[in-house]
């Protein structure tokens, strides 16, 4: 492995660290009801959230084709030191709508470009093979750092519920260094175009014209949106359960260990299982914890929380690799911004209704409820993504 490879790997181990080292998170929802919002406005900033994501997700996705992956990265990285500046200081719902949006275009602007800098540099150096053990490697560091964060959050949050905030500003600081530093990777592939046609032309080939591509995305999309979900069932969960604040954050570190672990094997899982088991078993394991954990409660429920962290640590980086295997690298950017894109649109379109069912009706309904949409749309997509020839092993 070469030093323009390690150079670009350590820096984006770096970024990844810093963009999950997440001390709000184990708190999030005990900050929002002291000031104010209920359930329903917290998954409306979600939504909002989510959105902001979907307003730039392909135009940022395909500015890192066009312009650079860098360079996008960047952007990113300063917009997310500004959207946790403004949290810092607001405290109310329309300063945290500010913040989410600006988050919301910070995340655009690295998602995918970063999945995609990563794949091309390491063709450049010829060791695209293990561009899986690599992202799911970075997956664990992520899942690692926000364990960890989950801590120290706890104890932060413990003093006040606002000093977790004061620290993510800083820590959020630790990535623009990280991003201006990257080395641009020389793909071989000409440059696209810059235009709105162009984008227009991306977006037809991976959803429209190329059938394995359009279900690998789909059940990509499905499966991510479903684990955006329970990220934010979570913590209804622990108060349901009567779980004291300061277990928040212990409880918390424990299911991203859980991801961070499996993340970090999911290359060898695939290997001893195949990639037809592998698939098979994530996506039930996954509809299996929506339902059970609505219904179980206590201990016995956590568990198959943890059975639901284990099984995203294992899809995430699988299927990215997926996605990339069948990608031309001038446009990889692009079409893994289309990826999320769907996976905030299903998200902002579900996340009020789940919201307002845990008002309104109750968590155990919320989640049943969540969890059928998952059954359903999981199933159908699986079937097409498997029919299409994604899972040959």
């Amino acid at each position: 492995m070469i030093n323009g490879n390690h150079h670009n790997l350590t820096r984006l181990y770096i970024l990844k660290v810093a963009h999950w080292f997440m001390l709000t998170m184990p708190i999030v929802v005990l900050f929002y009801k002291d000031n104010g919002l209920d359930m329903s406005q917290v998954f409306i900033l979600q939504a909002i959230y989510s959105i902001s994501i979907v307003a730039l997700e392909i135009p940022s996705g395909y500015f890192a084709d066009v312009l650079g992956r860098k360079n996008s990265i960047i952007a990113g990285s300063i917009l997310g030191f500004l959207g946790f500046l403004v949290y810092s200081f607001s405290y109310g719902f329309v300063g945290f709508v500010i913040a989410e949006v600006t988050l919301g275009f910070g995340q655009s602007m690295i998602s995918g470009a970063d999945s995609a800098l990563l794949y091309d540099t390491l063709i450049d150096n010829k060791c695209e093979q293990e561009y899986l053990k690599h992202e799911g490697g970075m997956t664990s560091a992520g899942n690692f750092a926000e364990a960890f964060a989950g801590i120290t959050g706890g104890l932060l949050a413990g003093l006040s519920l606002r000093y977790p905030y004061y620290v993510q500003t800083i820590v959020a600081f630790m990535g623009i260094p990280a991003a201006i530093t990257l080395v641009e990777p020389k793909i071989s592939q000409s440059k696209l175009g810059l235009g709105w046609k162009d984008i227009t032309e991306i977006v037809k080939f991976s959803l429209f014209k190329n059938k394995r591509l359009r279900w690998n995305i789909i059940y990509s999309s499905v499966v991510g949106a479903s684990t955006l979900a329970m990220a934010w069932f979570v913590q209804p969960w622990f108060i349901r359960a009567n779980l004291p604040v300061s277990m928040f954050g212990v409880a918390w570190t424990v299911l991203n260990l859980s991801v961070g672990i499996t993340a970090y094997y999911a290359y060898r899982i695939e290997l001893k299982l195949g990639r037809i088991n592998t698939a098979a078993a994530f996506t039930a394991i996954l509809a299996i914890g929506f339902i059970a954990s609505g219904w179980i409660s206590g201990f016995a429920g956590l568990f198959f929380i943890l059975m639901f962290y284990l099984a995203r640590g294992v899809a995430t980086p699988i299927l990215k690799d997926n996605i990339n295997r069948i990608t031309p690298s001038n446009m990889r950017a692009t079409i893994l911004s289309v990826r999320n894109f769907i996976i905030r649109i299903i998200f902002s379109i579900l996340g009020p209704i789940y919201g307002w069912s845990i008002d309104k009706l109750s968590l155990s309904a919320a989640l049943t409820i969540a969890g059928t949409v998952f059954i359903i749309t999981s199933g159908i997509s699986f079937y097409y993504f498997k029919r299409t020839g994604n899972l040959t092993d």
